[in-house]
């Protein structure tokens, strides 16, 4: 089995990869992690991550700078039905558009809005980083074997605001509540850095390449 983790430009691959590499050896199946900036690499996956850090624009610029990348991902993701799994920028990407530095058109795989976070006036410092508590909204196989509240390392400034609650799986508080987790059918995308998450993060990849939507 094959994952492509996704290089554009943007993202902590090596953590990525070296995450992916651990859950995948605990899953007991034969899984080969393999970064690639080319959209056919796609074409070989079982498995399709896509990290991100930076800006909303600036990542979007570098999936649309390969060419037939966001082509490659709409026809393996939506149309084969691959797993798919969207990291902080990765999983704001899955929007329909961000307003980070303008207004920028996401890959429109779940309906939604990235805006900056609202603290409401509370003295809070942007951007949120570091250690909080995720609350599980319903049940999905991603959480599977997790206790309730369980703790994962964030880093960001804005807030993918689901349009449909159905696609809504965890939260976090933060001044307002935090889309933590979302997902629709094969995608799942999350805010959080499974990555740097220690034990609960390798636990979360090692659910989503045990996951069979």
């Amino acid at each position: 089995m094959k994952v492509i983790l996704i290089d554009y430009g943007s993202g902590n691959l090596k953590s990525a990869a070296k995450a992916l590499e651990r859950a995948g050896k605990e899953t007991g199946k034969n899984f080969n992690v393999v970064v690639s900036k080319k959209a056919a690499e796609l074409k070989n996956a079982s498995h399709i991550v896509l990290p991100g850090v930076g800006s909303f624009g600036d990542c979007k610029k570098g999936l649309e700078s390969i060419p037939g990348l966001t082509e490659e991902i709409s026809r393996q993701v939506v149309e084969i039905g691959k797993p798919f799994l969207g990291i902080c920028v990765g999983m704001q990407l899955l929007a329909e558009k961000g307003l980070e530095y303008g207004e920028h058109r996401g890959l429109n795989l779940i309906p939604g809005l990235v805006r900056p976070i609202n603290l409401k006036g509370k003295k809070l410092k942007i951007p949120h980083m570091g250690w909080n508590t995720v609350k599980i909204a319903q049940p999905h196989f991603i959480f599977r074997g997790f206790q309730d509240n369980p703790y994962f390392y964030f880093v960001h400034s804005y807030n993918f605001v689901s349009s449909k609650k159905k696609h809504l799986i965890a939260t976090a508080d933060y001044s307002e509540e935090i889309t933590s987790v979302v997902s629709k059918d094969n995608i799942v995308g999350t805010q959080f850095h499974p990555e740097k998450s220690q034990k609960n993060g390798i636990k979360f990849i090692y659910n989503f390449l045990s996951w069979t939507p």
